[in-house]
């Protein structure tokens, strides 16, 4: 997931970068590489915002410059959203996975390592596949 980025010089030699997909995200940079850096950490924190919200995440809009999502975090995003689309809570998934509420918690939490076994499972148990590809 490559999201846009709008990158506008602030006052104090820095860059501010902003993203029209979440207005609540809002970091600076020494310089436009460092400002797009900065931005991945910014994104996956009002990510993680929404989800612990229960708000919905969009889709990435068109922009010309982007920050990518780590894969990891794509895939968590991935299977939230696809929860969402077919109104299944976490409690319900878990019954359906057999497992404990934690453990889905956990499979929805940025900052936790899940595994990508665990991640294709509960996208199996929604009807769904993670298709990977090299660019």
């Amino acid at each position: 997931m490559h999201y846009p980025i709008i990158l506008t010089p602030d006052d104090n030699d820095t860059v501010m970068a902003t993203s029209p997909d979440f207005p609540e995200l809002v970091t600076f940079g020494d310089d436009n590489n460092d400002a797009l850096l900065r931005a991945v950490d910014a994104l996956e924190e009002a990510i993680a915002a929404r989800i612990a919200d229960r708000e919905n995440i969009p889709p990435p809009s068109k922009g010309r410059h982007r920050a990518t999502l780590p894969t990891l975090t794509t895939m968590k995003v991935i299977l939230y959203n696809s929860m969402r689309e077919q109104n299944v809570t976490k409690a319900e998934l878990a019954r359906q996975l057999s497992c404990h509420g934690p453990q889905v918690d956990r499979l929805l939490d940025l900052h936790h390592a899940s595994k990508v076994d665990q991640l294709e499972t509960a996208m199996r148990t929604l009807g769904k596949s993670f298709e990977v590809r090299a660019v």
